[in-house]
């Protein structure tokens, strides 16, 4: 893959558009299928080199195609090769497709008549990342068969069933040990349940020029810390706690402190200068006796945090862990959006009959504000965006953050980052442990800090994300909230 393609991904429209330009920039079509097929070929060979049969499986289009090439060049390889077709492909192959068949030399068996064996590796040609419909009956069978099996499946593209658009399984699909695509990353390689059925994944360069790739795609990225490197905040010699920003987290009643207290830990952690904890005086000597290096401030009523903001040096504002669901919550968040805030859980679900009045507000404020919605959180600020099926969480994520005037972190194991002005990051990096009480708390803190030392706040979302997963890599398995916050890697 060309370096500068590593965090990009490509819708499968997109992808056909980039090979539309590419032949028309004079690049022969049928010499990227080629490259395409070899490589797909050489996976197989690298990785199951002991084979007793090569199952190649190939659809009706240029996936398909592909799989031709790959038999070919693993029948010159002296391998046992057979070809099985989803239809009559001399009737359904079309231009390089349609060559790529009739090179090859060996036989054309109908899908249908496939019995797997222990010993075979399946190559699935089939259908790809551009599926965007059920699969036929047919199909579902094989699938079904082959999976059933247990025999490996390389997949080209994707594996055949999966929408490479919105990650959503069409009827069935296959369970790929190894996926090969080309190019750069498609959505349903990141997007549940298609990450988990892509099994490890190869991006291989077949030759489309950078600047093709990057003109057509719309801008969606794999997060890493090249989307916000340059924003992290560097310290010197000269900075001093408040330079590194003052973090506010807001704290339950009496009998709900303990997610504050984990956002704040969170946060000093992450590389806020100074944490304070806003605490109802129901709740001050329970958080007093828990505090040490984070500090607490008795915030009752909205008066008294109006009073407490005319302190600009407050940084950033977490809401929500523990906080409670209410018109109390509400009335904090309202006066918070002109400045830096994460409004997460509960200030999330206070707004579920208030949604207008948080988004007329978000429209005119000046803040950087940051909603961290898990699933349930989504449905009831966004109803019909959650309900519309026809949308991947990419792009329920965008509209969110569209009419929210917001930056979305749609959590879950494939966590969706969608900055108001359009800009899309999927995060890989977080490992299954982190679903685990407290972990949303900690992320929040994080996102804090971040905000706090000024970033702006879809790459502190982006950031935070990041980080997250990479503590709960370090944490190893059987982490708690706790051991997560001690896990935090440095931003820089």
């Amino acid at each position: 893959m060309h370096s500068s393609l590593h965090d990009v991904l490509i819708t499968p429209a997109e992808m056909a558009a980039i090979d539309l330009a590419a032949a028309q920039s004079g690049i022969d079509s049928f010499l990227l299928m080629r490259r395409a097929g070899l490589a797909v070929a050489a996976a197989v060979l690298r990785l199951f080199p002991q084979a007793q049969r090569y199952v190649v499986l190939c659809g009706p289009g240029n996936n398909g195609g592909d799989g031709y090439v790959a038999a070919s060049a693993l029948a010159e390889c002296g391998a046992n090769v057979a070809v099985f077709a989803f239809g009559d492909p001399a009737a359904a192959l079309s231009g390089d497709a349609d060559r790529a068949r009739q090179l090859w030399d060996g036989a054309i068996d109908p899908l249908a008549s496939l019995v797997p064996h222990l010993g075979d590796v399946v190559v699935d040609a089939l259908f790809g990342a551009g599926l965007s419909r059920d699969l036929p009956e047919q199909v579902v069978q094989v699938i079904e068969r082959i999976n059933a099996k247990g025999v490996p499946v390389i997949a080209v593209d994707l594996p055949s069933g999966v929408d490479g658009r919105t990650g959503q399984i069409r009827r069935a699909a296959f369970a790929a040990s190894h996926t090969i695509t080309f190019m750069a990353r498609k959505p349903g390689h990141l997007l549940l349940p298609g990450r988990s059925l892509s099994g490890a994944l190869d991006v291989v360069d077949i030759g489309i020029p950078a600047r093709i790739v990057q003109a057509q795609g719309g801008g969606w990225r794999l997060n890493t810390p090249a989307l916000w490197s340059d924003q992290a905040s560097r310290l010197d010699a000269s900075t001093h706690k408040f330079r590194r920003g003052h973090l506010v987290v807001f704290s339950g009643g009496a009998q709900a402190t303990g997610a504050a207290r984990l956002s704040a830990a969170a946060g000093l952690a992450a590389g806020a200068g100074l944490v304070t904890v806003a605490s109802p005086k129901s709740a001050l000597d329970i958080n007093a006796a828990q505090l040490t290096a984070v500090m607490l401030r008795e915030i009752d009523d909205r008066q008294d945090l109006e009073h407490w903001l005319r302190d600009t040096r407050l940084g950033a504002f977490v809401l929500g862990p523990g906080f409670g669901v209410g018109d109390r919550a509400c009335d904090f968040a309202l006066q918070l959006c002109d400045r830096a805030l994460v409004l997460d859980a509960d200030g999330i679900t206070s707004f579920q009959e208030r949604r207008s009045e948080l988004f007329e507000r978000l429209a005119v404020a000046a803040g950087r504000v940051v909603m961290t919605p898990h699933e349930g959180e989504f449905a009831r600020l966004f109803p019909e965006i959650a309900r519309d099926e026809k949308l991947s969480k990419i792009e329920k994520a965008q509209a969110a953050a569209r009419i929210s005037h917001a930056t979305i972190v749609y959590k879950g194991a494939d966590t969706v980052i969608a900055g108001a002005d359009g800009k899309v990051a999927v995060n890989a990096n977080a490992p299954p442990s982190l679903a685990t009480a407290g972990s949303g708390d900690v992320l929040a803190g994080i996102v804090g800090a971040h905000l706090a030392q000024g970033m702006p706040a879809f790459e502190a979302a982006a950031a935070g994300v990041w980080r997250h997963g990479a503590a709960g890599a370090r944490a190893g398995p059987g982490l708690t909230a706790e051991t997560l916050v001690t896990s935090i890697p440095p931003l820089g």
